[in-house]
């Protein structure tokens, strides 16, 4: 998986108020602009919700929902990238809403960004049928038996389908959107035919869609899908992202992307 912004990490003093907790650190991006608590041990977020929130699509009337929200990050980018728009995170794991919670003060934006806790398999129990304009999602990449499985809880929630599979996000997904809104996605490469598949399942037609690659000449690491529910056939396949120009410097969008220039 991608890395987070090693490039800022420990360069901003912390906020005399900042309600950082043992066992956490404090991140940045947009040049300090955004601050994210973290725990060191368990979940962290990486370049993933970043491309995420670069990649959707955001009108500046839209009803937002975030499923699966991990510490807020996504959410907490979308703000600053659309100062119109407010958002509904929603979060399985109660320790990981707290924390959300608490960034969302420490950057001052409880008036845009509010939080839920919340289980994708029971989407009715989130919000009413058609009440959002769009959803972002970056689920767990794999299958509850594949690869190790990190003892930390937060870690094996994040990475693996134990509360949740894919269907179970895009299914709660397609039921919250109104008709023709529109849902957006990173995944890993690996599983593009399953994520396809399973969006024409859930009635979420793929219309974008970008490759990532961590370098020009290696495979696609993941992949960016934009799909809108109901949706007519055809799908635009965007340039590919390149993340890094070599082994200790990001490419020049992505850089832009951290630093909050795009």
């Amino acid at each position: 998986m991608l890395t987070a912004d090693r490039s800022k990490r420990g360069r901003h003093p912390k906020p005399r108020s900042q309600p950082q907790k043992s066992g956490e650190s404090l991140d940045a991006l947009f040049d300090g602009q955004l601050k994210i608590l973290q725990s060191r041990s368990g979940y962290r977020f990486s370049l993933d919700a970043l491309l995420l929130a670069y990649f959707a699509t955001l009108k500046r009337s839209d009803r937002v929902i975030d499923l699966g929200t991990g510490n807020g990050v996504i959410p907490l980018i979308l703000t600053r990238l659309h100062p119109e728009v407010a958002i509904v995170g929603v979060e399985y794991q109660s320790a990981m809403v707290e924390r959300a919670g608490r960034n969302v003060k420490l950057n001052q934006l409880d008036e845009r960004i509010s939080l839920r806790r919340g289980d994708v398999r029971a989407a009715g129990a989130i919000g009413p049928a058609g009440s959002f304009d769009v959803v972002v999602c970056n689920p767990p990449y794999r299958r509850r038996a594949s690869g190790r499985m990190s003892p930390n809880d937060e870690k094996q929630i994040a990475r693996h389908e134990v509360h949740g599979e894919l269907g179970d996000f895009l299914a709660a997904g397609a039921y919250l959107l109104r008709a023709k809104g529109r849902l957006a996605v990173v995944y890993m490469a690996g599983r593009t035919v399953d994520l396809l598949s399973c969006m024409r399942q859930a009635r979420l037609e793929p219309k974008r869609l970008r490759m990532v690659h961590s370098f020009r000449d290696s495979n696609a690491s993941l992949i960016l899908i934009e799909g809108v529910k109901d949706g007519r056939s055809g799908l635009e396949i965007l340039p590919p992202l390149t993340v890094y120009r070599d082994a200790k410097e990001y490419s020049g969008e992505v850089a832009a992307m951290i630093a909050g220039k795009v």
